[in-house]
């Protein structure tokens, strides 16, 4: 799909981009960031048409994500340092909030292409009601660890035993989110209000694109399934940002958010 714009008038829209129920420190913050990524983009000569597919897609916010979590990661606070995550624990892969693990559209279709051709095979419940779908039900390990979407990546846990806990439906401290996350949740809804009138910039149940890819949808009917009404990333952002969040050396203590559980 070509697009009606040119470089200012997206640079325009993210610099006016106003989400409902977004912190202006937040806010502010995911526009700086989109509009660097932006600039370089430019610099590197990609269109406008690339550029605006980016943010309806979510590949931008996945791109700048990624690069914040190298920043984490390079610098770590005691949290990611002394994290009690381990391969097989897989009680934050049981996604029991009602978004269902929030994932973009690139995500989607990253999920979806690496589960079809596992049709047909047990999913992640046959372990534990509403465990992701991805997840091996014997090893309890991520059968699409390469292409795990970003709440996979970010979440992390002090406490194993609170994460057995929380799985099973209650709400016990220890875990929270790298603040990349915070900053993916945030571009993506930057990017939805920057695209107003231009294209929709959906979200997708990560639970239900997994069931779907292992029931052999083909991804059209499977996004189409897993599709969020509007109102969910705005839940989800906002739910995020008042959790419990780790940054560079530091950490931001809110109330642990039980926000989507990642598959490892």
């Amino acid at each position: 799909m070509a697009y009606s714009l040119d470089p200012d008038t997206l640079r325009r829209g993210i610099a006016s981009a106003a989400p409902r129920g977004m912190s202006t420190s937040t806010r502010d913050r995911a526009r700086r960031l989109m509009l660097a990524w932006i600039d370089t983009a430019i610099a590197h000569r990609v269109g406008a048409n690339d550029l605006a597919r980016a943010l309806r897609d979510g590949q931008a916010a996945r791109q700048i994500a990624a690069a914040r979590r190298a920043e984490i990661a390079a610098d770590p606070p005691d949290a990611i340092r002394n994290a009690a995550c381990a391969p097989g624990c897989a009680f934050c892969c049981v996604l029991t909030d009602e978004d269902g693990g929030t994932i973009s559209t690139a995500e989607a279709q990253a999920v979806h292409a690496a589960l079809v051709p596992m049709a047909g095979q047990r999913d992640g419940s046959d372990w534990m009601h509403r465990a992701c779908p991805a997840l091996d039900p014997e090893t309890r390990l991520c059968r699409i660890y390469d292409d795990r979407p970003e709440i996979c990546r970010s979440y992390i846990s002090t406490d194993a035993a609170a994460c057995e806990i929380n799985a099973a439906g209650g709400s016990a401290p220890g875990g929270g989110v790298i603040g990349s996350h915070v900053d993916f949740l945030a571009l993506l809804a930057v990017s939805r209000a920057a695209m107003t009138g231009l294209a929709q910039v959906p979200t997708f149940a990560l639970r239900d694109v997994a069931a779907a890819a292992l029931n052999g949808r083909d991804a059209k009917e499977a996004l189409n399934a897993a599709r969020h009404p509007p109102v969910m990333l705005d839940r989800v952002q906002s739910g995020a940002e008042r959790g419990r969040t780790y940054s560079s050396g530091s950490s931001s203590s809110g109330e642990p958010t039980r926000t989507q559980r990642p598959p490892r």
